[in-house]
């Protein structure tokens, strides 16, 4: 009798309250919290468009909550994000879930091998781009935010110097889009929870 190997193990359940309560565990500061929503909410938006039918919004969103649970205990590049990539390794999530956040950060070296991975890299930095352009604006809110105004602020390098300009583009290259429709379409997918960021009125 032929089977494949996956019809013998139980495909990883994900569960929006466990991977809330796993990232507190680990990340008390709001800010990183903060940070950790807008990239599940961009995360969910990219699985409809670029994980295909088979993509299951609930890992996506994952993902994006759980990238930086370490940041904060161990915030540097020998540890960050390998500790993470222990912790969930000892909490059942798979192992291509585990790559995509060790290959969010360039200098581990892991191949960003799939849609999610490569995703998760485009969305990570621009996020927290967006969010800072967020908070100066009159409204604090991605309301009335546009495409232009982001781009004009990406060019001004003493605005959010810690975010790495090179990683937002060349996050949009491999997700096979033009910056400006990255830009837009991380927008629209923060706009819904920006209470939640903080934003709006």
């Amino acid at each position: 009798m032929r089977f494949c190997i996956f019809d013998l193990m139980e495909a990883k359940r994900y569960d929006r309250q466990e991977a809330w309560e796993l990232l507190c565990e680990y990340t008390k500061g709001e800010a990183l919290r903060r940070h950790a929503l807008a990239v599940e909410a961009a995360m969910r938006a990219c699985a409809a468009k670029y994980g295909g039918a088979e993509a299951d919004p609930e890992e996506w969103g994952a993902l994006g909550l759980l990238h930086d649970l370490d940041y904060e205990m161990h915030p540097t590049p020998d540890q960050h994000p390998y500790r993470g990539a222990e912790i969930l390794r000892a909490r059942g999530y798979p192992e291509h879930f585990v790559r995509a956040v060790l290959g969010h950060a360039s200098y581990t070296g892991v191949t960003r091998d799939t849609p999610m991975a490569r995703a998760l890299f485009a969305c990570d930095e621009l996020c927290g781009f967006l969010v800072a352009c967020a908070l100066v604006r009159p409204s604090r809110s991605f309301a009335d935010m546009e495409v232009s105004s982001v781009r004009k602020k990406l060019k001004d390098k003493a605005f959010a110097r810690n975010v790495n300009r090179d990683d937002i583009r060349q996050g949009a290259a491999e997700l096979g889009v033009a910056l400006d429709e990255h830009i837009a379409f991380v927008i629209d997918a923060l706009r819904p929870v920006e209470r939640e960021l903080g934003l709006g009125s």
